[in-house]
């Protein structure tokens, strides 16, 4: 099976992340993974029974979009993880703009990053437990960015979350939200999208230019099990190995 894995972007820990991924296709002894800091490199997405990704406003060109669009509709499954669907402008005063700049690639995914609270435990509830990625899981709390998304497609959740009150550094201030996902399916032709919001990661230096020095690593969800349980059983839904 052959996993082609995406990491790159802003304001996070890419590397970490890298790595972290890799330990975890390497678990699998059928699996063989190349490595890109794009989506530019559309024959080895061809080639590819699995697309992980692991970005922070990385966004492909029209021509990328349509080369994911038609392998998605082929059969290719893609496992998209926390700020793939995230577009970043930082404005003067300060606040944080997503805006939409890249539709195409938004509606494929079926959500687009709008924002999130200061960093908190939050409770992940089970929204459909007999799917392969949650059979057997109960809800459970987490230290994690909060991914507050404008729905823009069709998908089914697995994973929610809730969520009323207020993102002030960014466009969208008010939420009242009831079911947040934080893991849905969307099936694409013959393949599919599972995205997964968390995982949030940042170093001491990954702000730069906003911040010369960022004085408290985070590594969120990576610290728990069971984002470490989700990440496996995402690699097996996506190699179909399971």
């Amino acid at each position: 099976m052959k996993v082609h894995l995406v990491a790159a972007g802003k304001y996070h820990d890419i590397d970490f992340a890298r790595l972290e991924l890799l330990k975890l296709l390497g678990e699998v002894p059928q699996i063989r993974t190349t490595v890109a800091a794009s989506y530019a490199d559309e024959e080895l997405l061809r080639q590819s029974d699995l697309l992980i990704t692991y970005t922070c406003d990385l966004v492909p060109n029209p021509d990328e979009v349509e080369a994911l669009a038609g392998w998605l509709a082929d059969g290719g499954r893609w496992l998209a993880l926390h700020g793939t669907n995230s577009i970043l402008r930082f404005t003067r005063d300060g606040r944080v703009e997503t805006p939409d700049e890249a539709p195409e690639f938004m509606e494929l995914l079926g959500t687009q990053f709008a924002g999130h609270p200061p960093i908190t435990t939050f409770k992940v509830k089970v929204t459909n437990d007999e799917h392969e990625m949650t059979r057997g899981l109960r809800d459970f709390s987490v230290i994690d960015e909060l991914y507050l998304t404008r729905r823009l497609g069709e998908f089914e959740t697995l994973l929610h979350t809730s969520f009323s009150g207020k993102c002030d550094e960014f466009g969208d201030t008010e939420w009242d939200e009831d079911e947040v996902p934080v893991l849905y399916e969307r099936k694409v032709g013959k393949g599919a999208i599972m995205y997964l919001t968390l995982g949030h990661c940042r170093g001491h230096y990954d702000l730069q230019p906003l911040a010369g020095y960022y004085p408290h690593p985070e590594r969120c969800a990576w610290n728990y099990p069971v984002f470490y349980e989700l990440l496996r059983r995402g690699i097996r839904w996506g190699t179909r190995l399971g």
